[in-house]
């Protein structure tokens, strides 16, 4: 027999957190299981089910008990995973009393919400975390000017703190979509094989041997314990009907969620990237730390990096899980198992990892304002642009007319700076400002004086419209926020490798 070699889980030992690993770890999913075995024998207990006295006890006695090699050598017997952890659980208690009138789906899919659940509650920690943290980026980088780029080239100025906010927005977004999914996620509850609870009914029933017929009163009982069950839980509403499995589209609208919640995150670090790769900004550098083992000194934006690539690993488990949508036969079947068991745990903890590494990066992150400072002087005439049209247009000028005429102006200018070495061309660029205001001056397509061509070149705060008060105005709602959430508002992640 071949040596077995462990391969290790990636995403869980080199990404996710300790908390999130911990959530879907094989050990936590067992005494997850055996606290709804346990939840669900006191309530029929409590409804007059026969259960010896001690048994409870014997049971709660032995729940942190888990041998995994011991399960996995019954279920090697039995092949089957479900009814390997029974025996084992039995086995310790020394009674057969748990999982009366439940199928392997009702331990199953209520344990798998019930991870979800929590799951959820710690991706919106964490992104409560992320938004408070470009808050504060946001309110201190609120009034540095730098050049704003669309399609990847200079367009008009904007400010730092602004491009945090806009980042910092799209995550709002994705926490409301996040905090109504929690509001309105609901349990599967016990709802046996084909979902009619009717083996459930029958141990509640089992109680009147001479009463054959089914009476309201016994089916409020299995309502009663499924509201327990679900208590017991931390869920307020139960599914009311289903087959022997819930709807997969529930874990599409999960996994969709993670996606727009990697997206502000994703879209920073590309970002963050770009500027790099310009000497505007660093994802920080801790003493110690190798950029390359060819290059030394080198400093690149690896955790950035791994920011970007999480994304796609969280789109790719949701395009998983999206192949499950509209596929339930009839009441349901298990074919949709072995997509669950990789996609469920492997988005959470590739998110988790996602979100840890953007808290590393936001709170090492190093500005470097001469140099963004240079980048905008060199840049200021292609900034200039648009504010000149304006100004034309508002002394009287034909707006296409003076759209062509600056365009010509600006080619030349453009043409005149890229003859000379990159250090000069920025050095020049606000020395030769004053002859292109010459040039645009003495054109009689644009109608403006020079008072008014330098009323528009005082640029600065004066070209970035609203960007201050935008990224200041974020910065309070990431307040207001960090107040509502104080134990999550200032959360550390985790050192990452």
């Amino acid at each position: 027999m071949a040596e077995n070699h462990h391969i290790p889980d990636v995403l869980a030992d080199r990404y996710a957190s300790a908390a999130m690993v911990t959530i879907w770890s094989p050990r936590g999913k067992v005494m997850a299981e055996r606290r709804l075995w346990v939840t669900v024998l006191e309530a029929q207990q409590d409804l007059g089910v026969g259960v010896p006295d001690g048994v409870v006890e014997a049971y709660r006695a032995v729940m942190d008990e888990v041998d995994l090699d011991s399960i996995r050598e019954r279920e090697r017997v039995t092949r089957h995973d479900v009814k390997a952890r029974i025996e084992e659980f039995c086995a310790l208690a020394g009674h057969q009393h748990i999982h009366k009138g439940m199928t392997s789906r009702d331990l199953t899919e209520n344990i798998e919400q019930l991870q979800i659940r929590d799951s959820l509650q710690l991706v919106r920690d964490k992104l409560v975390a992320v938004i408070c943290a470009l808050g504060r980026r946001a309110a201190e980088h609120a009034e540095l000017v730098m050049v704003g780029r669309s399609h990847n080239v200079p367009a008009q100025a904007t400010t730092l703190g602004k491009r945090f906010a806009n980042y910092g927005e799209e995550a709002l977004v994705a926490l409301d979509r996040l905090e109504d999914l929690l509001g309105r996620y609901r349990l599967r509850g016990l709802k046996g094989p084909v979902g009619t609870q009717q083996d459930q009914l029958d141990v509640l029933m089992g109680i009147q041997k001479d009463q054959l017929d089914m009476q309201p009163g016994e089916i409020n009982k299995v309502a009663g314990l499924e509201q327990r069950v679900a208590a017991g839980l931390g869920f307020e509403a139960v599914m009311g009907s289903v087959g022997q499995v819930y709807p997969r589209s529930l874990d599409y609208d999960v996994v969709s969620a993670l996606v727009q919640v990697s997206s502000a995150p994703a879209n920073l670090a590309r970002t963050i990237r770009l500027m790099a790769g310009h000497g505007l900004i660093s994802e920080g550098f801790r003493a110690g730390q190798v950029g390359s083992s060819a290059m030394p000194g080198k400093r690149n934006a690896r955790t950035c990096e791994r920011i970007c690539g999480l994304s796609i690993v969280v789109q790719g488990y949701a395009d998983m899980v999206a192949s499950l949508v509209g596929d339930q036969w009839n009441e349901g079947d298990v074919s949709c198992s072995v997509v669950r068991r990789v996609a469920l745990p492997g988005a959470f903890l590739a998110l988790d990892g996602q979100l840890e590494a953007a808290l590393t990066v936001l709170n090492e992150l190093e500005v470097f304002g001469d140099e963004i400072d240079a980048e905008l002087t060199m840049y200021i005439p292609d900034l200039l642009a648009t504010p000149l049209l304006m100004a034309a247009v508002g002394a009287g000028a034909n707006r296409e007319e003076a759209h062509r005429a600056i365009t010509e102006h600006l080619v030349g200018y453009r043409s005149k700076m890229s003859s000379r070495p990159l250090g000069v061309r920025a050095a020049g660029s606000s020395v030769d400002v004053p002859d292109l205001l010459d040039s645009l001056e003495s054109d009689p397509r644009l109608c403006l004086t020079r008072d008014q061509l330098g009323d528009v070149v005082h640029y600065k705060q004066r070209l970035c419209g609203a960007a201050s008060t935008q990224a200041r105005e974020f910065a309070k709602q990431a307040e207001l926020l960090a107040e509502k959430h104080p134990d999550t508002a200032h959360y550390q992640p985790e050192s990452i490798l």
